[in-house]
């Protein structure tokens, strides 16, 4: 009893051990087959960064705000990753949204921080600060009985006290141009409807020309209107300007694209390690499937501007022009926290109907590169010289076979240089110092009176013309560290001008006057309008390649064989 009672102890270690071993062969079998493996290696990053984070409440020398330091720590996370997946605050989260979202609630002013106070640049029409009395040109020295000025006064904290829940009530006091005394408004908070669509005019008698800001929530009923606004000009041939529009909601740049294609077109497809393949087609339903269409970009056009230029050049139904565009291909899905704050997490990319991806290039966990590139980009030369484009995808072709690639941005079919006549040092330092911008609204400010007799900007642009304000920018720069240059400001006079008469058009009209202005002697408009007047806004397919010539008898070729050089 006892001999068999000793061997049963002896074989117990062996007894668990192999216990233990199928225990592991089992585990094992079930987390490959069951996605166990990667559970778990998940459960144990999780693991120590929560026990991490309860030492460190625990037993750090100094007391210590987890909160704080966890919304540092993820954005580390994620920028591991990609350039594009990020961590949002809770604080943040709404302002992240506001631009896109078509409406914020808040007291309806543009405003500039200038020596400290907030300058009121624009009251938005039939808002709630107009209905109040505040007027363009205020400058606000109280926020709710509290004075404002001086250090305190950041963009964010203006936003901070500004904004707030609808039917909200902010006392506002303001110092107005030739008085002393402080006027108080009180200004009822309410929506203030942020427009997608910045610019919608007539280029010439059959030109429509409409400029999108970003894809937001209205982008879609904003163009439906501006079409119609520009169906009673009589518009035949359109433009649409994407040029610096970094991009917003993929659904608004797919409503918008379905307008212009025929029915069961591809506009654009996402797949991703997790995310099968999604396709987003045309239904035939746009009503203006047969309008010549021309679309602007440049290397600030991102995303679903680049989505929707990549849709109408891959079906040939319009023809690109500009300079190549950002290059962000990847598609992130927001991710909500309990606490309010979320993640944008890139889960798929993006790809035009012929297949190309448009992400350019990164390296995981470095950014430099990415942030560097269009600074690289300029100093290759690729801004002046369609030949410096470094394309790094293959070859796709177009729906009538024309070349076109992935890999980093849109190319556009036409290439327009950037405008470098006249520029200067001098002129880059008065545009980089802020000095300009603070030239325009100072004058802005002491001619308001005056200035507020145009009502349009071909007249408010005629009598600035005579105002000859570069020679009085160049006095104002000079006594502000910009040093007076006269051959170098001689260069720059016609930038320069078009520069200061623009910030004043627009800090007394609005952005539509503005990019009117802009638009007058822009090469890339007038590109545009030299391929509407050859009527050549669609592309054309490839002419067929002629045969070579066959080769001469007795020159040890045969007849009829090409030979690749």
């Amino acid at each position: 009893m006892k001999l068999n009672q000793q061997n049963k102890n002896r074989l117990m270690p062996l007894v668990m051990a192999v216990c233990v071993v199928v225990g592991i062969i089992i585990g094992s079998f079930f987390s490959n087959h069951f996605g166990g493996t990667r559970l778990s290696i998940i459960n144990s990053g999780s693991n120590r960064l929560n026990n991490l984070l309860h030492i460190i409440d625990d037993q750090y020398v100094d007391p210590v705000n987890i909160d704080s330091l966890v919304d540092k720590a993820i954005p580390q996370i994620l920028a591991e990753l990609d350039p594009h997946s990020v961590y949002i605050s809770a604080k943040d989260v709404a302002q992240a949204n506001d631009d896109l979202k078509g409406s914020f609630s808040g007291v309806g002013i543009e405003f500039t921080i200038r020596q400290d106070t907030i300058h009121v640049q624009n009251v938005i029409k039939n808002g709630p600060a107009e209905r109040a009395g505040i007027l363009a040109g205020d400058k606000i020295v109280m926020v709710d009985g509290k004075k404002f000025v001086g250090k305190q006064v950041t963009n964010e904290e203006a936003m901070h006290r500004l904004k707030g829940p609808k039917d909200t009530k902010v006392k506002i006091g303001v110092l107005r141009y030739g008085s002393n005394a402080i006027k108080t408004f009180t200004v009822t908070r309410g929506e203030i409807p942020t427009k997608s669509i910045t610019a919608c005019y007539m280029l010439d008698d059959h030109t429509g020309y409409i400029k999108i800001k970003n894809w937001g929530e209205t982008t879609y009923p904003e163009l439906l209107i501006a079409l119609a606004k520009l169906s009673q000009s009589g518009f035949s041939n359109l433009v649409i300007d994407l040029r610096d529009n970094g991009g917003g909601y993929l659904e608004s740049a797919v409503q918008i694209a379905n307008e212009f294609l025929p029915n069961n077109k591809l506009i654009v497809y996402t797949q991703g390690r997790k995310s099968p393949r999604k396709e987003y087609r045309s239904n035939g339903e746009g009503s203006y499937q047969k309008v010549p269409l021309v679309v602007l970009i440049n290397e600030a056009s991102a995303s679903a501007s680049e989505i929707f230029a990549g849709a109408m050049q891959d079906n040939d139904r319009a023809t690109i022009i500009g300079r190549r565009s950002f290059g962000k291909g990847l598609v992130q899905q927001q991710i909500a926290f309990p606490d309010g704050s979320m993640i944008r997490l890139t889960v798929a990319r993006y790809y035009t109907p012929s297949g190309r991806c448009i992400q350019k290039p990164y390296t995981m966990g470095d950014d430099k590169d990415y942030e560097q590139d269009l600074l690289d980009r300029y100093e290759h030369g690729e801004f002046f010289n369609a030949d410096s484009i470094k394309h790094t995808g293959p070859a796709y072709h177009t729906s009538i076979g024309r070349v076109v690639y992935g890999g980093g941005g849109i190319t556009p079919d036409i290439f327009v240089a950037e405008d470098t006549l006249g520029m200067t040092s001098y002129f880059k330092e008065a545009v980089m110092s802020g000095l300009i911008l603070q030239y325009a609204f100072t004058y802005t400010d002491d001619n308001r009176p005056k200035l507020n007799n145009f009502k349009e900007m071909m007249e408010l642009s005629d009598y600035l013309q005579k105002q000859n304000l570069v020679e009085q920018f160049a006095d104002y720069g000079d006594k502000n560290g910009l040093q007076r240059r006269n051959l170098l400001i001689e260069k720059s006079h016609r930038l320069l001008e078009r520069y200061i008469n623009g910030r004043i058009i627009y800090n007394m009209l609005d952005d539509e006057a503005f990019t009117e202005y802009a638009n007058q002697d822009d090469p890339v408009i007038k590109k545009a309008m030299e391929v509407m007047d050859n009527h050549a806004a669609w592309p054309k397919k490839p002419a067929p390649k002629k045969a070579a010539p066959a080769a001469k008898k007795g020159l040890g070729a045969k007849q009829g064989v090409t030979h690749k050089r």
